[in-house]
């Protein structure tokens, strides 16, 4: 189970919209900010449907000595309540925070680089940008995504920064962008960072792996779990537990088995590490797979489930979890 030793109250220095449906938060912690690399997060513990659940957001840019934290949060109207309750925030509002970490990385083992960013992924890509763009031996590509100009973050900065090297793609102008085209900006040393929703993210993992490149070469972080059906409540039956109940619209399969007293193993809680998988057994409907940690192969047998993410639409669900209580 996820486990965090301390916690930090923040105060919140100044908001402002970054674009239409994105709010910028910077952040105050009690001491002071820590340093922290680029693709780092902070874990916010909020009051969520009358509970206390956990969000991750990533770190915005790159680490400046007695400068806030800073993070930005996408409106979602299917939120589980995260976003919901970040954009009722006011400058002096007091949240609780965790000390940065990072399980995204950027190596700099390599003189080759292609970011993708769609939407809200820019987040923990825009201070791998400026970290990259510093480095004159380095040859840097990046491809950002979205709807439009007026619904992506940080645009205009990234064009002062990079230049020739971004390239921009608007799928209310262009449609869809053809993925295969990653592969012309990228040699068997090229290694890709990569953040966005998860279609668009299991989209590039599959041009990726189709290519004669390597595949640890392509990196990634989930933000958000948007899948290709909107939440609905759905039944689950554990045979093993002789248990029987329903995931509502803003809950999470994994926070519904916890409320019937069945333990299970977490930790990323975004679709990544995999620990929350569990067995399905039956089901009617559609399994909505929102995580990025099976692959496509996996997705299309339907024979595991990410607790923390997916879900099932139109139909019901039976499943055996693999973490054994001593009730069990």
């Amino acid at each position: 189970m996820r486990y965090r030793n301390s916690w930090l109250n923040a105060k919140v220095r100044a908001i402002n919209n970054v674009a239409n449906n994105v709010r910028e938060f910077q952040l105050v912690p009690e001491g002071d900010t820590l340093p922290f690399s680029v693709g780092s997060h902070l874990d916010f513990l909020l009051p969520i449907n009358q509970n206390v659940e956990l969000r991750s957001y990533s770190l915005v840019g790159t680490y400046k000595k007695n400068e806030p934290y800073t993070v930005s949060v996408k409106q979602l109207e299917s939120s589980r309540g995260g976003s919901a309750y970040m954009w009722t925030l006011k400058v002096g509002d007091m949240v609780k925070i965790s000390q940065p970490s990072n399980h995204f990385e950027l190596s700099l083992n390599t003189k080759s680089y292609l970011l993708i960013a769609g939407g809200i992924g820019i987040t923990p890509i825009l201070g791998m940008a400026e970290e990259l763009s510093n480095k004159p031996d380095v040859n840097l590509t990046m491809l950002y995504l979205g709807r439009n100009p007026s619904e992506m973050p940080y645009l205009e900065t990234l064009n002062t920064l990079l230049g020739n090297r971004l390239k921009t793609h608007f799928s209310d102008e262009d449609g869809f962008f053809p993925l295969e085209k990653i592969l012309n900006w990228a040699d068997d040393k090229t290694q890709v960072y990569l953040c966005g929703p998860a279609p668009l993210m299991n989209a590039v993992r599959k041009t990726w792996e189709q290519s004669n490149y390597p595949n640890e070469y392509l990196r990634f972080e989930t933000f958000g779990a948007s899948g290709l059906f909107a939440p609905q409540t759905f039944k689950v039956t554990i045979p093993r537990y002789n248990k029987t109940f329903e995931v509502k619209e803003q809950q999470t399969l994994l926070q519904a088995i916890e409320e019937q007293g069945i333990e299970m193993m977490y930790d990323c809680l975004k679709g990544e590490c995999g620990l929350c998988m569990v067995d399905i057994q039956k089901f009617t409907g559609d399994i909505d797979h929102r995580d990025v940690f099976l692959s496509e192969h996996e997705k299309g047998e339907n024979q595991k489930l990410c607790t923390c993410v997916s879900r099932v639409a139109n139909g019901e669900l039976n499943i055996d979890v693999p973490y054994r209580s001593q009730q069990a």
